[in-house]
């Protein structure tokens, strides 16, 4: 499965952005799909994730009832919606594939993508 990243940008806080993530590969519906972000100097943490068939999505605290991951498999692709977004959400923004359930370590995902910037002015 190969990903690709995109629709960062720089966004107002209280606005609203949405990441999308394409997968390229016929398995991809076979894995669940998580994000992931990583700010200057700081570890890469969870977002939030979503099962192989969108049945069951968990999410970070931090993002809790402001971001959705959604999933269209028939376009192989996965979707963040940020809404309201606050400058500490500021970070690279990374798409990833995990055979493993509603994970939420990186090192249970398998395949990567490259990673979209998001940077969101007060």
């Amino acid at each position: 499965v190969q990903l690709q990243a995109s629709g960062g940008g720089l966004v107002q806080a209280g606005d609203s952005l949405r990441l999308s993530c394409t997968a390229s590969g016929r398995t991809f519906t076979r894995y669940g799909m998580g994000w992931f972000r990583q700010a200057p100097g700081k570890e890469r943490e969870f977002v939030a994730t979503i099962t192989w068939n969108g049945g069951s999505t968990y999410y970070a605290d931090s993002v809790k009832g402001r971001f959705t991951i959604s999933r269209d498999s028939a376009k192989n692709q996965v979707y963040l919606q940020m809404n309201s977004p606050k400058p500490e959400d500021t970070a690279v923004y990374y798409c990833a594939a995990s055979q493993i359930l509603l994970a939420t370590q990186p090192h249970r995902y398998n395949y990567w993508g490259q990673g979209t910037l998001v940077t969101v002015s007060s």
